[in-house]
């Protein structure tokens, strides 16, 4: 019997194209089937950010004025004619004609062809311009400072989404990978796509690292520690001591809830927890349950008053009178409201307090207050109807901020390129999302972000009227320069409403994240200080403030231990209260995506 003729180079590249496109249409089925499953009834909100009002207005305040529009728009298609006759030049073998100044494509355009090739360059050109013109006409439309923000928002969105680089026939580095490897990288990207869509039930959760590189207790919340208590929402770790000797007042993490608590213990070399406990202080942490249906009777006030019960645990354990606290994101607002009504009815359980990017004041709290309004509010509720908001409700809206970087970018280097995501702690965690109990979110959202109650003097807490003046003990307060969560001024705002405190503000380098977690082995960034708050801004504030190079970490410890009430033995965790499991617990191992 004789071998098969081989087939030649082309036809065996034809064959293996074939083979690639065949799979692909098969998992595109698949992929559909999925999706559809998860549709529902066909009902759903056809403008769910509430932005038609919006658009109306911008409309009209772009027709005020017809001339300077008419120029504007004029300009536009002289710059787009520019620009592809540059391209034809180009094409042609000549010296390519001026083009409009625009901006900066950024990492997206990085690939040769975009700068070298005439058809491409001039795809690229004719984006940006178009982008730069839709978003300085909306720039210019002089809208109400919280519409002008939410239109910036929501067209930096949509330009973000017709970037060329996102579509296949658009982006010359997909084209030349598909070539090369005959549609391997395809049949690879749409087989991640399935598995993404599935894990999502239906709904695209996009990987934006290793999903097997990491795992909570293994190589991620790994400082040692026991949980001693726990309820129906929460679990308390008392981390090993470190040293002999600690401070005598112990200190309490109250973390934020919409992600988890071990952004502050991600690995040892980042560990904010480690850190601590090294240099001597008695450290317990609050983690948080990934609520369901369970918790749907949860509220704001619940939540005080489960960190209350905690307080009490931690005195106990130590055989103290007073912790010191620390919060960070919306734990800290929720801190917020506590040491308000702890000054309000004389509680001095607490002896200092210190916020982490931390919001009270809420009046311009940055691009989430996008998606807040009356209308917006009433379709999360909508999605609460089980209980609790699902968590990649809140995970899509943290993406969609910086959406280049969190989605398309991923969306090409996944699906298109078929390339696996690099390994990152952090990208892990963030992914890690977090539900919401419906009762306390719709309290956040209606009270905080709508209302703006706390900084207006419109908040009640435990039956109680509360507002920052209350607030009466020593506090800490730290705010980073680049924060997009909770802007640095916001913050700044909320500190200077403290009347009642003692208030350090400290502004860091960077931002929500990297700007907090910043050990100071890694040398990174810088930070600033000043003893008065009477500036108006917080960048008023910062030109008269020192600046110091580094981590603000070694700062707060010497703050924090002037109120550690000196020097005890150190203490093994659960000795009084017991022992439940090691840390980091039941709690936080609990993945919506497992479920």
């Amino acid at each position: 019997m004789t071998a098969p003729t081989p087939l030649p180079p082309e036809a065996e590249a034809s064959a293996a194209f074939a083979a690639n496109m065949a799979e692909a249409a098969q998992l595109m089925q698949a992929i559909w089937a999925k999706m559809a499953e998860a549709q529902g009834d066909g009902t759903q909100e056809p403008d769910p950010l509430n932005t038609m009002p919006l658009m109306a207005e911008i409309t009209q305040a772009l027709w005020r004025d017809p001339a300077r529009l008419a120029e504007a728009t004029v300009n536009y298609w002289q710059g787009q004619q520019a620009i592809w006759q540059a391209a034809m030049a180009k094409f042609m073998g000549g010296a390519p004609g001026p083009v409009p100044r625009l901006p900066d494509g950024g990492k997206r355009f990085a690939h040769k062809d975009w700068q070298e090739n005439a058809l491409f360059e001039s795809i690229k050109n004719s984006y940006l311009l178009m982008s730069s013109f839709v978003q300085s006409q909306v720039a210019d439309a002089n809208l109400p400072a919280r519409d002008q923000r939410k239109a910036a928002f929501l067209t930096r969105n949509a330009v973000e989404a017709m970037n060329p680089a996102n579509f296949f026939a658009l982006n010359p580095e997909v084209l030349e990978t598909t070539n090369s490897e005959h549609g391997a990288n395809l049949v690879r990207g749409l087989k991640m796509l399935l598995e993404d869509v599935t894990r999502g039930k239906g709904k695209l959760l996009i990987r934006q690292t290793d999903m097997d590189a990491f795992e909570v207790g293994r190589n991620m919340a790994v400082t040692p520690g026991k949980v001693i208590w726990e309820n129906n929402i929460a679990q308390l770790i008392q981390y090993a001591p470190a040293t002999e000797k600690v401070t005598a007042k112990p200190f309490l993490f109250v973390p934020p809830w919409i992600n988890k608590y071990y952004v502050a213990d991600l690995n040892p070399k980042k560990s904010l927890m480690k850190w601590l406990v090294e240099q001597g202080h008695s450290v317990f942490v609050i983690s948080w349950v990934n609520p369901d249906s369970a918790q749907a009777g949860e509220t704001w006030d619940s939540y005080l008053q489960t960190v209350m019960e905690i307080i009490d645990v931690v005195r106990t354990e130590c055989g103290q009178e007073q912790v010191n606290l620390g919060s960070y994101c919306i734990g800290g607002t929720l801190a917020g409201t506590l040491l308000a009504y702890m000054g309000k009815t004389g509680d001095k359980r607490v002896a200092s307090a210190t916020f982490f990017t931390a919001q009270l004041d809420f009046e311009d709290a940055g691009e989430l207050q996008v998606f807040v309004d009356d209308k917006t509010l009433s379709m999360v509720d909508e999605q609460m109807d089980a209980g609790y908001l699902p968590a990649d409700v809140m995970a899509s809206a943290f993406n969609a901020l910086r959406a280049n970087d969190l989605v398309w970018n991923y969306v090409v280097n996944n699906y298109m390129l078929g390339k696996d995501p690099f390994p990152f702690d952090l990208l892990y965690w963030n992914s890690d999302s977090t539900a919401m109990p419906a009762k306390v979110h719709h309290f956040y959202l209606e009270q905080f972000y709508i209302r703006n109650a706390f900084a207006r003097g419109d908040l009640r807490v435990l039956d109680t009227p509360v507002v920052l003046g209350d607030i009466n003990l020593p506090v800490y307060h730290v705010a980073t320069r680049e924060d997009h969560i909770a802007p640095a001024n916001s913050v700044y705002l909320g500190a200077q409403m403290m009347t009642g405190a003692k208030v350090k503000f400290v502004l860091a380098g960077s931002g929500h994240i990297a700007g907090v977690i910043n050990p100071p082995a890694a040398g990174k960034y810088q930070h600033w200080t000043a003893a008065s708050l009477k500036a108006e801004t917080v960048e008023a504030w910062r030109e008269k403030a020192k600046e110091v190079a580094g981590s603000w970490w070694p700062d707060w410890d010497k703050w924090l231990k002037k109120h550690g009430g000196g020097q005890v033995d150190a203490r093994k965790p659960g000795a009084v209260a017991g022992v439940i499991e090691d840390a980091p617990g039941r709690y936080v191992k609990l993945r919506f995506d497992q479920r």
